[in-house]
C-alpha cells in the first residue's frame, strides 16, 4: 500500500493523474498535429517539428495523440523531400525550357499535402481514425 506522499506525488494537486488526457483534449492535439503542416506555408520547414513537439510533450500521455503526431511529421517529411526534389529537377529543366511545362504541375502538386492534411484534421476532429496512406503503416511497424 502507498503512502499518502506517494499518492500524491503520482496523482498531483488537482486530484487527478496527469498522465491521462480527455478524449477532447486528445482530439484538440491530435488535429493541431495534422494542422502543423500549414506551419510550412510561413516557414517553409517548422511543420515537422511542430508535429515532433507534440509527439515528445504528448507520447506518454496519449498513444492517440503520439500516433497522430508520429504519422504528420513523417508525413511532412516526405512531401517536403518530394517537393524540393520535385522542385529542384523543374528549375534545372526550366534551363533547357522543357521544365516550363512543368511548373502547373509541380504548383498543383505542392497544395496536395495541405488539402490532404486539411481533410486529416477534419476526420479527426469528428471523431474518426484517420490515417495516411503508407505512413501510418510504416509507423505501427515500428
Amino acid at each position: 500500500m502507498q503512502t499518502e506522499e506517494q499518492n500524491y506525488g503520482m496523482i498531483g494537486e488537482h486530484g487527478a493523474n496527469p498522465a491521462s488526457m480527455s478524449a477532447q483534449e486528445e482530439k484538440s492535439w491530435s488535429v493541431l498535429a495534422h494542422l502543423s503542416l500549414f506551419l510550412n506555408l510561413f516557414t517553409g520547414f517548422l511543420g515537422p517539428i511542430a508535429a515532433l513537439v507534440i509527439w515528445l510533450v504528448y507520447k506518454d500521455r496519449s498513444q492517440k495523440v503520439a500516433f497522430h503526431a508520429l504519422q504528420s511529421m513523417w508525413y511532412q517529411v516526405t512531401w517536403l523531400v518530394l517537393l524540393g526534389v520535385g522542385w529542384a529537377f523543374t528549375g534545372l529543366l526550366m534551363l533547357i525550357l522543357i521544365g516550363f511545362l512543368l511548373v502547373p504541375v509541380m504548383a498543383l502538386l505542392t497544395l496536395v499535402p495541405f488539402v490532404h492534411a486539411a481533410y486529416a484534421a477534419h476526420r479527426v476532429s469528428q471523431g474518426d481514425e484517420y490515417r495516411y496512406p503508407f505512413v501510418a503503416d510504416l509507423i505501427e511497424d515500428r
